[in-house]
């Protein structure tokens, strides 16, 4: 697969690395481009909830080039969430998604994803995405390290290499933009589906499967909806 020509910055310490990547942007800079941090003091996840950051993990923001026309292209958040789940999958871990945005191993948080499109008028700029990946960190209770995951003395959970795999991980994301069906199915896979029907609106439903656009598909009674989330 081709690599892209990345422009990377890196931070001991900040306050997020979206706000960093916000200044880039803003700044005149073009994707792909990627902030990363050895420690945020303020980083969020969905909906702003804190994210706990210490040393030893990875705290990455990103910048994307990504198809103009929204009805043609994949899912951002199931694109990068099935990229970085092979590159996990390749240290020999087996891989869920909680949808909308977290990838779990043994029922643990390993990693979150904020996938988000910049729009000029109806068509997108570009495509942003922060990760954060529990590597060597301390982890909040839910959560799991990959050293904790792989359950041995490996390099493969040092942040240099992990971040490797996060960048590698979202060229794979840019690469199979344009093939919306191949991401869906393949996020599909990895799907974490709830052993009993799950509750919406006071109302119990069963987990179908994933839409391409990213939506959670949703079935009771003959009724069929797609739930779909804002970051």
């Amino acid at each position: 697969m081709p690599r892209l020509p990345w422009r990377l910055t890196w931070w001991p310490c900040c306050g997020s690395t979206e706000q960093r990547l916000e200044q880039e942007l803003a700044s005149g800079g073009q994707p792909p481009l990627a902030v990363l941090a050895g420690h945020q003091r303020f980083g969020h996840g969905q909906r702003g909830r804190p994210w706990i950051s210490p040393p030893g993990g990875v705290w990455l923001s990103a910048a994307l080039p990504w198809p103009a026309e929204p009805g043609a292209s994949s899912a951002l958040g199931l694109a990068v969430a099935v990229g970085l789940a092979q590159q996990l999958e390749a240290l020999g871990l087996t891989v869920q998604l909680k949808w909308p945005n977290d990838l779990l191993v043994n029922g643990r948080k390993l990693a979150g994803l904020l996938p988000r499109l910049s729009l000029r008028g109806p068509a997108i700029r570009l495509a942003r995405v922060g990760v954060g990946l529990n590597s060597r960190n301390r982890v909040p209770a839910g959560a799991i390290s990959l050293r904790e995951a792989l359950g041995r003395q490996t390099t493969a959970s040092d942040v240099p290499a992990l971040t490797a795999r996060v960048l590698a991980a979202l060229e794979w994301a840019v690469f199979r933009s344009t093939s919306p069906e191949l991401v869906r199915r393949l996020a599909e896979r990895r799907l974490l589906v709830p052993a009993e029907v799950m509750t919406y609106r006071q109302e119990r439903w069963q987990v179908e499967g994933l839409s391409v656009d990213g939506g959670l598909l949703l079935s009771r009674a003959g009724e069929r909806i797609v739930l779909r989330r804002s970051f």
